[in-house]
């Protein structure tokens, strides 16, 4: 079974315009972001920095939960799981 991961708009062009895609079912949130990295070359680079954290700006959920509050990119993906990408909205007062 598969895994399916939202893109965000700023992503699609990395994914062809592709709003949805899937990877096969991996153990882990870090082995899904491989996985989309062999389908989609230059995505991970945008979801994780250097040292391989996740990126500030950018914020993944696992069906509605928000992983930072989980397991990190250590946190479990299941077959049938949906992967949010949702990048930060920053703003102030107008």
């Amino acid at each position: 079974m598969s895994v399916v991961v939202r893109i965000p708009s700023p992503l699609r062009r990395v994914t062809n315009g592709k709003d949805r895609v899937t990877v096969e079912s991996t153990s882990n949130l870090s082995q899904t972001i491989a996985a989309l990295e062999r389908q989609y070359p230059g995505i991970k680079e945008r979801l994780v920095d250097d040292v391989g954290e996740l990126r500030h700006f950018v914020n993944i959920y696992v069906n509605g939960e928000d992983v930072r509050f989980l397991n990190g990119l250590d946190t479990e993906i299941k077959a049938g799981d949906e992967v949010s990408i949702v990048p930060a909205v920053a703003g102030g007062r107008a």
